[in-house]
């Protein structure tokens, strides 16, 4: 038999506490992008929220039926952004203390928000299981009351709201709604609420690639940690799915779709030429998943309902979004070409290029008989690379598409240049760390000193994960020595020395 009680829950979802603090926001009409797909889109507005996302609603309602006694012992929480300001407001508005465990890693701009609305924020961890273990700690010394992010049946309820509004508005019942989803409250409760009144309604849950909770655990049909999540959508990047959420989707959710992380930064221009808001990664993850079903032939006909979850980005990763939206939505093409090394053969490459526009061109002279350029071409869709590959071919230039790989758009682009010395064999390694102060530091004193980096790149893109490639001189018949010292750092790690980009680019011929 089920834990939850779907009645119960949808009884819970009329009676939700939510709008003292919550508004109830629009379900607008985005005609740019109907006309683009051709079909009738929606977008529910949960990013003009005061505290810009969806979790105002869950945290309202939780507080608002605490007893008198309860709120006298006051709240606590783990979050590494929305919910901890959901809470905050809430606690703020029934006059109880809050404390808000937040990861190390988490931005300035999101600690700070929290404290403004008078609560008192705690860093610990690098992660959000960190932050919670010290907030149940905390709740089990002092007596507070500890509010789940998503696992809470009064939270659930809070955000079931949303489904119910989107009944409410929609000038007839949606073909589809599809849900940003991480723990899964936000889909359980919409998909508890448009279940019971509109059962052909499709609900379907988005998740990143690296991030799928909910898709992993429904497919076990039991509750699964990742060992690994992919933080670039912060908002949804959680190891476990809850007991109740994934209990309550496992009978709500149709459909899971995964999406890349450029195909959310295109979601994200998508929606600031609609709306002129810049989304987060997480709040443009359901349009993401819309737009994949929709090229791939598979979404339902009928109007489609997306929720924007929330607006709480930092400035600092609006420029790394922009950088790789244009690759998510096609409309960008990032390639290698290997051309003689010799007059006369740019030239060739250049006419056979024609009049695209270029986004970028890097080029550095090895004196090797091959020379090896990276390119970036303006593109009106996907299709269009094939055309671009057989231009050059033609012209007797051969082409690797590095479009989707990962090396070359994080690491590459910005570092073609020198190539190490050919006399000592050289290793390359993709690194993922907590991106906290001193991580970069903690990360190369835990680097074994005695291998030489040969070759070493980092950009901070506000994002709470930092990545590095790093290269190291290996004797022959040492990799493994260097791999044992390496996986002391604690670090994830993966090998990149077969990577096609770093042999054209950053390697010399052997």
């Amino acid at each position: 038999m089920s834990r939850i009680n779907l009645n119960d829950l949808k009884a819970r979802i009329e009676a939700a506490d939510v709008y003292a603090l919550a508004k109830r926001t629009p379900c607008e009409f985005a005609p740019k992008l109907s006309k683009a797909l051709g079909r009738n889109i929606w977008l529910k507005r949960e990013d003009l929220q005061d505290v810009f996302s969806f979790k105002i609603r869950g945290a309202a309602n939780r507080i608002a039926g605490l007893s008198d006694a309860e709120r006298a012992r006051g709240v606590c929480a783990a979050s590494a952004g929305n919910h901890a300001q959901g809470m905050a407001a809430a606690a703020a508005h029934y006059d109880t203390k809050a404390v808000i465990f937040m990861p190390i890693t988490t931005p300035p701009i999101k600690v700070e928000a929290v404290a403004a609305r008078g609560a008192e924020p705690r860093l610990i961890g690098d992660s959000y299981d960190e932050a919670c273990a010290a907030a149940l700690d905390y709740a089990k010394d002092t007596g507070a009351v500890f509010v789940h992010p998503f696992d809470e049946i009064d939270v659930i309820a809070g955000q079931g709201t949303v489904g119910k509004e989107i009944l409410e508005q929609m000038p007839r019942q949606p073909a589809a709604i599809y849900v940003c989803t991480g723990g899964g409250g936000l889909v359980a409760g919409v998909g508890t609420w448009v279940k019971s009144l509109a059962p052909k309604t499709h609900i379907i849950a988005v998740e990143p690639e690296g991030a799928a909770t909910l898709k992993t655990a429904m497919d076990a049909g039991k509750v699964v940690s990742l060992e690994t999540v992919d933080s670039f959508a912060d908002g949804v990047a959680v190891k476990t799915i809850g007991v109740n959420t994934l209990d309550i989707a496992m009978r709500v959710v149709d459909r899971n779709i995964l999406v890349t992380n450029d195909a959310i930064c295109a979601a994200v221009k998508d929606i600031f030429e609609a709306t002129r808001t810049v989304v987060e990664p997480a709040g443009a993850l359901a349009l993401a998943g819309l737009i994949k079903d929709v090229r791939a032939g598979t979404a339902p006909d009928g109007d489609l309902v997306v929720t924007l979850s929330g607006a709480n980005v930092n400035f600092d990763r609006i420029g790394h979004i922009v950088e790789r939206a244009e690759l998510g939505a096609g409309e960008e093409m990032l390639f290698a070409a290997s051309i003689p090394e010799k007059p006369g053969a740019f030239l060739n490459f250049c006419q056979a290029l024609g009049a695209r526009a270029v986004t970028e061109f890097n080029y550095r002279f090895a004196p090797t008989p091959t020379a090896h350029v990276l390119v970036g071409v303006k593109t009106k869709s996907v299709d269009e690379h094939a055309a671009i590959i057989a231009d050059m071919d033609a012209a007797g230039i051969t082409v690797t598409d590095l479009s989707k790989d990962r090396l070359s758009k994080r690491h590459l682009r910005h570092m073609v240049g020198g190539r190490a010395s050919s006399d000592i064999p050289e290793m390359l390694y993709r690194f993922e760390f907590p991106e906290r102060p001193g991580a970069l530091r903690d990360f190369l004193v835990n680097l074994d000193a005695r291998w030489n980096i040969s070759l070493f790149h980092y950009r901070n893109h506000g994002s709470s994960a930092g990545h590095v490639l790093c290269g190291f001189q290996v004797p022959e018949g040492r990799i493994d020595a260097l791999e044992a010292s390496l996986a002391k750092t604690g670090y994830p790690m993966a090998v990149e020395t077969d990577n096609p980009a770093y042999r054209d680019f950053l390697k010399l011929a052997e």
